[in-house]
């Protein structure tokens, strides 16, 4: 059984989007475990703190353990979230080969965003690509005044376990 993690980088509507995405990973068989990136606190990189040390380490090996990613941010200002920037660095010096973690990963990205979310999904995609990672070609774009499409829903995730089961 695939071992999926979404990494979601804000609260709020995120949070639901994320958990609407963990209830399909499980509905096609795998395993879903959500990892909201704001509750690890991860002082801002390049911060000398052994705390976040510690816990970007234990992300990072737990993110090795996923057989798929799944990225849930929000847009801002026309990019990625900081705390998903900040996670994204600590992963990348918690290993001796700074692409190690995302190397050949599977991955999916997905966003709920006040103002579209097209550019956050285009920089994810961009900077998750530059890390080795293989992101599937379907994304999730939800806002306002666009409710998850579940069929979408449905082919994102069956995507993404059908390039994690390869």
């Amino acid at each position: 059984m695939a071992k999926i993690i979404i990494l979601v980088a804000s609260k709020g509507m995120n949070v639901v989007l994320g958990d609407k995405l963990a209830e399909e990973v499980k509905a096609q068989g795998a395993t879903p475990e959500i990892i909201n990136l704001v509750d690890l606190e991860l002082a801002l990189y390049p911060a000398k703190c052994e705390t976040s040390k510690t816990k970007a380490i234990e992300l990072t090996e737990q993110v090795k353990t996923a057989d798929g990613l799944l990225f849930v941010a929000p847009e801002y200002n026309g990019s990625l979230p900081p705390v998903l920037n900040n996670a994204m660095a600590w992963i990348s010096t918690s290993t001796e080969e700074w692409r190690e973690t995302f190397n050949g990963k599977a991955a999916a990205i997905a966003t709920h965003s006040g103002g579209g979310g097209a550019h956050v999904l285009v920089a994810m995609r961009q900077q998750l690509s530059y890390i080795g990672a293989n992101v599937v070609g379907r994304e999730i774009l939800t806002h306002y005044k666009k409710e998850l499409n579940p069929e979408s829903a449905t082919e994102v995730v069956g995507q993404l376990l059908k390039y994690a089961n390869a």
